[in-house]
């Protein structure tokens, strides 16, 4: 493994994400709309969930595209996705054109965020306590959890029926989980060759597909996971990109921080840490319920302070990609 991650000269970007937990529409719209008013915040971000994976089991959700879908539609600037789609809910071409639909109302805004799903984990894996939580969330929905392997094969044939539907006029692919025959999917994604490509996760296997195909990799940050297993994470995938002789510094490094309302000092020192390990974008995230001007007190308590501090004071003009590997 190598010995220290190799720095990267991209920019410092921020997001921010409202994981829509226990939150009503109308919330989760105020915060959106904000944020797009906030240049300090370059995108946006939901999850894929159905049910609660925290808590009591009875919270409302809002299913992640159809919602990404409607804050589309009323945002202009934000770039925005999923942290991240779960690969084991929809058929990956049924996949492909709900996301280029989302592109196309976006116009060319999406980051296409993909995760393995839901696989068979032991109890406290990821850095969540306790029993898998996907397990009651997809017995609840018809869904099946697979083995690790499996799910990893499953995501690399996703990412690669994704490319080809994205810029093929008809397309079939045939591999050992998904067959296609005749696609057609008509229009393309407004961004030449679709959108740039967040993977999110931790294990081997998964960074080697980073390495692969990803603009983007995405890791939860603490209290999920410290700094130091993130940084050991970040050699793992410095390592596969030598192996293809990958330019390592082409990858985005990227980091889910949940942010505490009551101590943003702590959050500063967490993030200017997180900074100094490698991490080139900042996913904010919002615990449930937002306070008023949330976005707001993200940018003068957080980000800016951040920015100073670190130094990182230049920010990507508005609507660029390309501090997010696009």
């Amino acid at each position: 493994m190598s010995d220290q991650h190799i720095p990267s000269d991209r920019p410092v970007t921020f997001g921010i994400k409202t994981t829509p937990m226990r939150v009503p529409y109308q919330d989760i719209l105020r915060v959106w709309e904000e944020a797009d008013d906030l240049p300090e915040i370059a995108d946006a971000w939901l999850w894929d969930h159905l049910m609660p994976i925290v808590g009591p089991k009875d919270g409302q959700i809002l299913e992640g595209w159809t919602l990404l879908s409607a804050l589309a539609a009323r945002t202009r600037r934000l770039r925005l996705g999923l942290l991240v789609t779960s690969n084991r809910i929809r058929p990956p071409a049924v996949l492909g054109k709900i996301a280029t639909t989302v592109d196309v109302i976006s116009g060319c805004r999406l980051i296409m965020g993909l995760g393995v799903g839901g696989t068979v984990q032991p109890p406290d894996a990821g850095g969540i306590a306790g029993e898998n939580p996907a397990a009651a969330e997809y017995a609840a929905y018809g869904l099946t959890l697979v083995p690790p392997a499996e799910g990893i094969a499953r995501l690399e044939e996703t990412i690669a029926i994704l490319r080809g539907m994205w810029t093929r006029d008809v397309f079939d692919f045939h591999g050992r989980h998904y067959t296609l025959t005749g696609n057609r999917n008509e229009p393309k994604p407004v961004q030449q060759s679709g959108p740039p490509l967040l993977i999110g996760g931790w294990g081997n296997r998964t960074l080697r597909l980073v390495a692969e195909h990803a603009d983007i990799w995405n890791i939860p940050g603490p209290p999920h996971n410290t700094i130091d297993y993130i940084t050991d994470r970040s050699a793992v995938l410095d390592d596969h990109c030598e192996a293809i002789g990958r330019d390592p510094r082409t990858i985005t490094r990227s980091v889910q921080y949940i942010v505490s309302y009551d101590d943003p000092a702590a959050d500063r020192k967490a993030i200017t840490e997180l900074i100094a390990a490698g991490v080139t974008h900042v996913v904010l995230s919002l615990r449930s319920p937002y306070p008023p001007q949330a976005a707001r007190w993200l940018t003068d308590e957080i980000i800016k302070p951040v920015r100073s501090t670190t130094g990182e004071l230049h920010q990507p003009r508005p609507g660029s990609a390309a501090s997010l590997g696009a």
